[in-house]
């Protein structure tokens, strides 16, 4: 897995990087974080592990996170802080980012999906400072992605640790695959 992780990480940051020399602006960095993070999770699966169940989990979350988002904006139809109307709640940017980021995080382990949580962060940040949205809509953008990951994803290797909460008990559950 180390060797998985290592090559995402180092693309991540070639592409701070790159961006740094080519002074890009904060929102053009997150618009490409916002599809760089999930292509990145999604060929983790493709290239590094056997099978396809991965890329079905995969494709399973990041979907729901996107039908989940558009249902919502198209719902909620809240206006932008640019004045834009009106798909401002929640951010589809941060939902793609974080689904991408907790995939990871749910599929290989938190150490391996920190740099992808950096960036997502870092989306969610750009969007906020772009004025396309508001605090709330890309905590709830992000909330979608996690969620969505955490539903769908079962971890490669390893242990899994579920919540618990049946019959007023509440606790975490391991289990080792």
């Amino acid at each position: 897995m180390k060797n998985l992780m290592l090559p995402a990480s180092l693309l991540i940051l070639l592409f701070f990087q790159h961006l740094q020399i080519a002074k890009a602006d904060t929102e053009d960095t997150g618009d490409v974080l916002s599809f760089l993070i999930p292509s990145i999770a999604l060929g983790e699966t493709i290239f590094y592990e056997e099978g396809h169940e991965g890329s079905v989990e995969f494709l399973k979350a990041f979907v729901t996170s996107q039908i989940v988002t558009e249902g919502l904006k198209t719902t909620i139809h809240k206006r932008r802080p640019n004045g834009n109307c009106c798909k401002s709640f929640p951010s589809g940017h941060s939902s793609r980012a974080f689904v991408g980021a907790s995939f990871i995080h749910q599929r290989y382990g938190f150490k391996y999906s920190v740099p992808a949580y950096i960036a997502a962060s870092y989306v969610a940040y750009s969007r906020v400072d772009a004025d396309k949205h508001e605090v709330e809509d890309v905590i709830a953008g992000a909330l979608v992605g996690i969620l969505s990951s955490y539903y769908f994803v079962e971890p490669y290797k390893g242990f899994a640790i579920t919540p618990v909460a049946e019959d007023g008990m509440y606790g975490v559950s391991f289990r080792k695959q």
